[in-house]
């Protein structure tokens, strides 16, 4: 039977995690068959022929605002149209399906902040808006990938437990090393004018405070001088770079970290690169640890990354642990960079990507969306 489905968020940047993930499960729910409508106020790049998108404009400066108007813009439509699901990205009330691919807000607020934090309009406005989904009158369903997180929620709305479900990763086959992996090594490399003994460091991601680019950048100029001098960081992602380029000057080391904006090529830079560099403050899973383990990127994160277990697990890197210390990174990459074990931690990511079962997210989302509409969960 085919479903009417409503999929909300409030922007859609094809080079960011989270709308990366919800275009995968829209689209796995249209190749079952179903209608996928989009609301969103804002899409960047082309729209697929089987997704119906609809952006509902939001006028207000500040975000808290605009997304209180977009959630009411949202309910006139869902009423209207009446859905069989609707599925969120993003914190709205009204949902029927969540997907949760940020960390519990409340709890992230109470580690940050102090009290008055908590009397700002932004605050009221997110916290209401979680509050709607997790609060124990709500009946939204969940789905989350990391387990972590559940006791977060139930501990700060006593969320009944069984409307949650725990997700398997969602890489993209195409994220594997390909056989022809060396020859497009060598390409990379040979485009971008790098030398044989030469290391690139890579960071993916877009919001680069939370990634922690100024840490990779610190790490960077943190290097024994022989090192250094032979190493670059590449930073592929969306964000404002002007604070980074900034501290990359102050530094000394302008000329070795290089922004390569968002882009679709991210694995061209991976099989290029040396090691993918991931000093996250903040991050629910980290779908780019997985994709650089199975693609033979050695991976060194910090141990707040929900999918840093993987990179334990396959043996593909090294994880930095909490609490956060600079000169402890420092030591990682330096390390890293000309350890005897490169090859190693790139083999075992490899066949790690071979034997594991990473690859069924999109699918499983949709499983849950068809049950929910017939009621069994």
């Amino acid at each position: 039977m085919s479903l009417k489905l409503a999929f909300c968020l409030f922007a859609y940047r094809p080079f960011r995690g989270l709308q990366r993930d919800f275009f995968h499960i829209a689209r796995a729910c249209a190749q079952r068959g179903h209608a996928v409508v989009v609301y969103t106020m804002e899409w960047r790049g082309p729209i697929p022929a089987d997704f119906d998108v609809h952006l509902l404009p939001a006028r207000q400066r500040r975000n808290h605002a605009r997304s209180k108007g977009f959630a009411a813009a949202l309910a006139r439509e869902t009423a209207r149209r009446k859905f069989d699901v609707v599925t969120g990205f993003n914190r709205i009330p009204g949902l029927d399906v969540y997907f949760a691919a940020d960390p519990c807000y409340a709890a992230r607020v109470r580690e940050l902040h102090g009290p008055l934090y908590r009397l700002s309009s932004r605050y009221r406005h997110f916290a209401a808006a979680e509050q709607a989904i997790f609060g124990p009158e709500a009946d939204t369903r969940i789905l989350l990938l990391s387990e972590a997180e559940i006791k977060k929620f139930c501990d700060h709305y006593q969320t009944r437990p069984g409307r949650f479900r725990l997700l398997p990763p969602g890489i993209s086959q195409d994220r594997r090393a390909p056989a022809d992996a060396a020859v497009k090594r060598a390409d990379f490399r040979r485009e971008h004018g790098v030398g044989e003994d030469e290391r690139v460091v890579l960071l993916v991601g877009s919001g680069f405070r939370t990634k922690g680019l100024d840490r990779a950048i610190r790490a960077l100029a943190g290097l024994p001088p022989a090192l250094g001098q032979r190493s670059r960081l590449l930073v592929v992602g969306e964000d404002n770079a002007r604070p980074f380029r900034r501290l990359a000057r102050r530094l000394g080391i302008a000329g070795r970290v290089h922004f390569m904006q968002g882009r679709a090529d991210v694995q061209r830079f991976m099989l290029g690169s040396d090691l993918l560099l991931h000093p996250a403050r903040s991050e629910l899973a980290g779908m780019v640890l997985l994709e650089a383990v199975i693609a033979g990127l050695p991976v060194l994160a910090t141990d707040v990354c929900g999918y840093a277990s993987h990179v334990d697990k396959a043996a593909a890197g090294c994880i930095v642990k909490s609490p956060f210390s600079q000169r402890q990174m420092n030591r990682a990459l330096a390390g890293m960079l000309d350890s005897p074990l490169r090859h190693q931690w790139s083999a075992n990511g490899i066949r790690y990507g071979r034997e594991q079962d990473l690859y069924r997210m999109p699918e499983v989302v949709a499983d849950h969306i068809e049950a929910f509409s017939e009621q069994r969960w």
